[in-house]
């Protein structure tokens, strides 16, 4: 079984500090667990196409959905690294900035 390196930002680790702290330890939980199970039963394939973005054909953007947050992720399958871009509430959080998210990932 091949293992992936997590990448978390400093954005993203300010992100979970301002959490409730339920949600915080579920969240840390299921990002500690991406190094083994990248795709998890709970994960989805988000639609580049829709938002515009064009992306590398081994990297693809994945969201996990806990109750009414959303954890934003990257996966670059040729260098087994997942690097976790946002953690969002939704409503409102709806996907628009994935661009955004992209250009300041690069």
């Amino acid at each position: 079984m091949a293992f992936y390196q997590v990448e978390v930002t400093d954005q993203v680790r300010y992100e979970i500090r301002q959490l409730p702290g339920h949600i915080r330890q579920r969240i840390f939980r299921a990002i500690q667990t991406l190094s083994q199970e990248p795709r998890p039963y709970n994960s989805k394939q988000l639609n580049t196409a829709k938002a515009k973005i064009e992306l590398p054909l081994d990297m693809n953007f994945y969201r996990i959905r806990m109750e009414s947050w959303r954890i934003v992720y990257v996966i670059e399958e040729e260098l087994k690294l997942v690097s976790v871009l946002a953690i969002r509430k939704r409503p409102p959080y709806d996907y628009e900035n994935l661009g955004d998210l992209v250009k300041n990932f690069n």
